[in-house]
């Protein structure tokens, strides 16, 4: 990755919002006609994409898919969703069509096991994504385990998001209590937002700071980082990142669905979408963040738009 001009806090600004746009449903009223311009039955006139937008996995797959579906006649609207819990309440209710970045096998599967019923999985998309604990380079530390004991060096706190995150409350109820961290550590629930933030004033001070993290994320390509190591493993297996899909989706939008199914990126592919999205172009150039990544990738883009 490309090293960047403006100051961690400014990147931080400037990446993790997203626009706000009007939500509308995929498809229309019972008995009208919803086949898009040119399509055949099974096709949708628009498509509701749900993501957290601090969450820049689904930031970046989202506007991804906005600039393919577009392409190929589709009307996109945005429904950006705070949390977790009511993104998987709003799939499964049928008022998100997609939620195109989702840890549904392990991160989430508390969220599938309630929601599951009425959502469709139409793929992975990327695999082996991980759960972390992560510090800076510069921390002589290099396992969970080596946290016990040394709470006073970090403030007693790991640095978490959001409340409702599965990496919250992995960590929370699977890794502080493994590693015996509960009683010395306190694991601050914030937002992405938050926690990138300071661990950007962390590092710019080289203070010793631990945090909350995950691959793919590119946060990875903007801070000397270094995951520890896990040799319990509380934070769980590597996981494959999913599109899902209200119930019903593959049928009333079955040609959207099938190329959605189809999708994969490798981990160079998507760090480099990321990258541009979150870094390079950031808050208000996410469009043309995607137009340059699909020239840069005219494979991928052969692929999805033909």
């Amino acid at each position: 990755m490309s090293a960047h001009a403006k100051r961690p806090s400014t990147r931080l600004a400037a990446g993790l919002a997203a626009a706000a746009l009007t939500v509308t449903a995929c498809g229309g009223d019972e008995g009208e006609d919803t086949t898009a311009s040119g399509g055949s039955s099974g096709s949708c006139d628009s498509v509701t994409l749900g993501f957290i937008p601090s969450w820049t996995d689904g930031l970046s797959m989202a506007y991804l898919w906005k600039d393919v579906l577009e392409s190929q006649g589709y009307a996109v609207e945005f429904e950006e969703i705070s949390d977790a819990a009511p993104l998987y309440a709003g799939l499964a209710g049928g008022d998100v069509d997609v939620y195109p970045a989702a840890w549904s096998e392990v991160t989430h599967a508390d969220y599938m096991e309630e929601y599951g019923d009425d959502i469709e999985d139409l793929g992975t998309w990327y695999g082996g994504a991980v759960l972390t604990l992560a510090v800076p380079e510069y921390v002589d530390i290099d396992s969970i385990a080596d946290l016990a004991g040394q709470a006073d060096r970090f403030g007693g706190r790991i640095v978490g998001i959001e409340p409702g995150a599965g990496l919250t409350r992995t960590t929370k109820e699977s890794v502080m209590p493994a590693y015996g961290l509960t009683d010395s550590y306190e694991l601050v629930e914030s937002s992405t937002t938050a926690m990138l933030a300071e661990l950007g004033s962390a590092i710019e001070a080289q203070e010793d700071v631990v945090v909350t993290l995950w691959r793919p994320f590119w946060a990875y390509s903007e801070f000397p980082m270094k995951d520890l190591e896990d040799p319990e493993g509380a934070l769980g297996e590597p996981e494959g990142l999913h599109v899902l899909a209200r119930d019903g989706f593959g049928d009333d939008c079955a040609d959207v669905a099938e190329l959605m199914a189809g999708f994969e990126l490798t981990d160079e592919q998507y760090g480099s979408l990321e990258n541009l999205v979150v870094n390079e172009y950031g808050e208000g150039s996410y469009e043309e963040a995607v137009t340059a990544w699909f020239e840069e990738n005219p494979d991928v883009a052969e692929a999805l738009k033909g």
